[in-house]
C-alpha cells in the first residue's frame, strides 16, 4: 500500500518505513505525527481524492530537526560596481512513515526505542590516557650561514 502526500508545498510518494526530508513541520523528536492532506491512496483499490482522500492520513516519526545546504543568491551587474550575495539555508524534519491509516483511525504504533550504546566496561586502573602531541623543535639557523654574514658585513667596512 502507498499514499501520495502534501506537505509544505510539495508531493511524496510513500510506503511504510520510508525515511523523508520535508519542510520543518512542530513536534519533537521521537513523536508520531499525522499528516492528513493525502491525495492519492493506492493498493489493490486505489482511492483518489478530490482534492484529498477523506478520512485518510498518513503516520510518521519525527527522527530529526536539521537545516540543510546553503544556497547562496549571487547577483551582478557588470561594469555598474554593483553586486549583491544572499544566502539561506531551509529548515528541514527528517521523518519516518510508520503507517499509512484510513477511515480516521488513530495511529497503532508508538514511538520506536532507541538503541542504547553498548560500551565496554573499563578496568579500574586503567584510565584512558591521551597521548599529549608536541609540535616539533624549530631548528636552529646553521652556524655557516651566520659566520657568512659576519664575514660579509665587516669585508664591507
Amino acid at each position: 500500500m502507498f499514499a501520495v502526500i502534501k506537505t509544505g508545498g510539495r508531493q511524496f510518494r510513500v510506503v511504510p518505513d520510508d525515511v523523508l526530508e520535508i519542510g520543518k513541520i512542530a513536534g519533537d523528536v521521537g513523536t508520531i505525527v499525522q499528516l492528513g492532506e493525502v491525495l492519492v491512496v493506492g493498493g489493490d483499490t486505489p482511492v483518489l481524492g478530490a482534492p484529498f482522500v477523506s478520512g485518510a492520513s498518513v503516520a510518521a516519526e519525527v527522527l530529526d530537526h536539521k537545516r540543510g545546504a546553503k544556497v547562496i543568491a549571487f547577483k551582478k551587474r557588470r561594469r555598474k560596481n554593483s553586486k549583491r550575495k544572499r544566502g539561506y539555508r531551509d529548515e528541514i524534519t527528517v521523518i519516518r512513515v510508520t503507517e499509512i491509516l484510513t477511515d480516521g483511525k488513530a495511529p497503532s504504533v508508538g514511538p520506536r526505542p532507541k538503541k542504547a550504546k553498548v560500551e565496554a566496561p573499563a578496568a579500574e586502573g586503567d584510565a584512558p590516557a591521551k597521548a599529549a602531541k608536541k609540535a616539533p623543535a624549530k631548528k636552529a639557523a646553521a652556524p655557516k650561514a651566520a659566520a657568512k654574514k659576519t664575514a660579509a658585513k665587516s669585508d664591507k667596512k
